[in-house]
């Protein structure tokens, strides 16, 4: 059996052991320490934005961000279902009420969808949107893969309705508009805030961690005050808010240092990968390669393919089984989250393509190290299974 192609690896390709040894030379290990400062520089300056605060999630960037947006108990947040759950369970956190909106052919939230609910589903008096009663507060827009979600009509929805946008950008770090209103301006930095995720499968790693940015820098410095348990007196423990424990650390700042240094690199790498693996599927009649948004430039974080149902009747799971035995690793979108055991029940509205989606899309193998030959023998190993699967039906 060959070896296995990993579904999505970091890369330490870099700086990483020295700047992680410099800090613990230091003696620099936990929430404070020059690496912190060095990286939210970085990030600030590679995502030109004033102020960016690092944190230890991307799941804390966004519970920060709700809290800063002011939702609180019985709000609602529009939220889309087919996404990981990290990016809904801060509203429960919030004791806010989630509503799920459906998503476009991105798998992002869909803005035609999210305007009807607004102007059908909801009342606005020129002031507060309401639903049932409740105050429409925020939504939370998932740039799904790296894909840019259609910010353009959501951004024009949410100014009508007096809503705050949180982008959860955690999937897109380097994804940015080409052309329109916003060209060159990178998810995250769009909305009203913007929370991106350092975990171990991403772009780039800070083996956990997180960041936030926002439109307003004062905000991100309350944020930032608030990740370090709201000290307003750290000699005579002084608080006057109620704090979290959200910092990220000195070590996990270190590598992240690193990581920056290589993200262009990276990101040119995937998208190279990603044309590779486009080439390949091209014109095949049982799977296809899902496409970025056009007017965009997408990190290419990870890859989707389309199984065609008509023709595979065999489950995810057995496909993804089949493929393991075969050594390559891959997964299925995320089972959608209105439907998990914590969330049945929460109103959802119109759900069409994220249901659609969710039983039909795969990814492959899309790690920054990953090389030619290796996507050559994905392509060659998938469409044999699948060639194999159709010719059982």
């Amino acid at each position: 059996m060959q070896k296995m192609i990993p579904l999505s690896i970091p890369n330490f390709e870099g700086n990483e052991k020295k700047y992680v040894n410099e800090a613990l030379d230091q003696g620099w290990v936990s929430t404070g320490g020059a690496y912190i400062t060095r990286l939210e520089g970085q990030l600030a300056s590679f995502l030109k934005t004033e102020n960016v605060a690092a944190c230890q999630s991307g799941t804390s960037a966004l519970h920060l961000s709700l809290i800063e947006a002011g939702v609180g108990p019985g709000d609602v947040v529009l939220v889309p279902p087919l996404t990981f759950i990290a990016a809904v369970n801060p509203v429960r956190y919030q004791q806010a009420v989630p509503v799920f909106i459906d998503c476009d052919d991105s798998f992002c939230m869909d803005p035609v969808k999210l305007r009807s609910f607004c102007e059908e589903e909801c009342l606005f008096d020129g002031t507060v949107l309401t639903h049932r009663g409740r105050a429409v507060k925020a939504l939370i827009v998932v740039h799904v893969f790296g894909n840019m979600a259609d910010m353009e009509a959501i951004m024009d929805i949410a100014g009508k309705y007096h809503l705050q946008v949180i982008e959860d950008a955690t999937e897109a770090l380097g994804t940015h508009y080409t052309a329109g209103r916003y060209e060159g301006r990178y998810a995250g930095t769009i909305g009203h805030f913007g929370a991106f995720s350092f975990n171990g499968n991403k772009i780039i790693t800070t083996g956990g961690g997180g960041a936030v940015t926002a439109s307003e820098s004062a905000k991100v410095d309350h944020i930032r005050y608030l990740s370090t348990q709201a000290k307003d007196d750290p000699h005579y423990y002084i608080h006057h808010e109620i704090g979290y424990n959200y910092r990220m650390t000195n070590l996990q700042a270190a590598l992240g240092v690193a990581q920056m240094e290589e993200l262009p690199e990276f990101i040119c790498r995937k998208q190279a990968n990603y044309a590779l693996y486009r080439e390949q599927f091209e014109g095949f009649p049982l799977a296809e390669l899902m496409p970025f948004r056009s007017g965009t430039a997408s990190n290419c974080w990870f890859y989707s393919l389309k199984i065609d149902r008509n023709e595979i009747h065999a489950s995810m799971r057995e496909i993804i089984t089949a493929l393991q035995d075969r050594g390559i690793q891959t997964r299925a979108i995320w089972g959608l989250i209105n439907e998990q055991l914590p969330y049945e029940g929460e109103e959802t509205y119109h759900l069409e393509k994220a249901p659609y989606y969710a039983s039909r899309i795969l990814n492959l193998p899309c790690s920054t190290q990953i090389t030619r030959e290796e996507i050559l023998t994905v392509c060659r190993e998938v469409k044999q299974l699948l060639e194999n699967l159709a010719n059982c039906s």
